[in-house]
């Protein structure tokens, strides 16, 4: 038996091997097999979503072929993909975590037309990041924080047009629907949101009693009255280095864990 169970896992293996030799053909012939793409099975589907996402092949023009109603996860971060690849996800309701962060560059073709077409399709959405996303604006995040109510991580980085509206929407609103665990909200990113002040934070704080992670890099209107705020919350972690506050702090509410560097 133990002979046979072996001669199975290496047969396993096998094709597996041959499985991941035939995506990366497929993947350097893509204008060859592009209409053979759309019929090819979720599992092989997620594969090359993986591969492809990876390379930065995925584009406007090609993402409804590799998309399927049970994807879980898009990570097109080093995609050259915009608005339009958003309007096509009409059909991914399981769709639980995006990633469009911009390493390096803005990442232009972003917009809260985008950000409204993924929160009205993706209702399940646990985690999305849209760091240099800098044409996002509250509008997007509004339709984030009324339509995704499981929504957990929230990355807002270097997104300049955000103001004190998204984070009391995300606030309010987690609070509101409480009973359905949008407040199961737990991590946001906000970094050189220069319009936020501290009124969004203190909404947020009041709002959101499980958020444990709260970063605000590079927000000059926030100042230590966020702090304070922070400091009175328990299972809070603010941080708010590069803020208009005399000092770089990360607080928690537990006094020996206090940092300030």
């Amino acid at each position: 038996m133990s002979r046979l169970s072996g001669g199975w896992d290496r047969a396993g293996e096998e094709v597996q091997l041959l499985l991941d030799l035939c995506l990366q053909c497929l993947t350097k012939n893509l204008s060859r097999y592009a209409a053979d793409i759309k019929s090819l099975p979720p599992n092989i589907k997620d594969k090359l979503i993986t591969l492809m996402s990876r390379q930065g092949q995925i584009t406007d023009s090609n993402i409804s072929e590799v998309l399927h109603p049970a994807v879980e996860s898009l990570d097109l971060r080093d995609c050259d993909i915009s608005d339009n690849a958003l309007l096509q996800l009409y059909n991914c309701k399981q769709l639980k975590k995006i990633n469009l962060n911009s390493c390096k560059e803005n990442r232009l073709g972003i917009t809260s037309e985008g950000v409204i077409a993924l929160a009205l399709s993706c209702p399940y959405l646990c985690e999305a990041s849209f760091k240099r996303c800098c044409d996002i604006t509250d509008s997007g995040v509004l339709a984030l924080a009324l339509n995704c109510q499981f929504l957990q991580i929230v990355n807002l980085g270097s997104c300049s047009g955000i103001m004190d509206a998204s984070l009391q929407a995300l606030g309010e609103n987690c609070k509101f629907l409480h009973s359905v665990d949008f407040s199961s909200t737990r991590e946001i990113h906000m970094e050189r949101c220069v319009n936020l002040t501290d009124v969004a934070v203190e909404a947020v704080l009041t709002c959101c009693p499980k958020i444990h992670i709260f970063l605000f890099h590079g927000c000059p209107l926030v100042t230590g009255r966020s702090n304070h705020a922070g400091s009175k919350k328990s299972n809070y972690f603010l941080t708010v280095s590069s803020c208009s506050l005399e000092e770089h702090t990360i607080l928690v509410n537990n006094p020996k864990q206090i940092v300030t560097y």
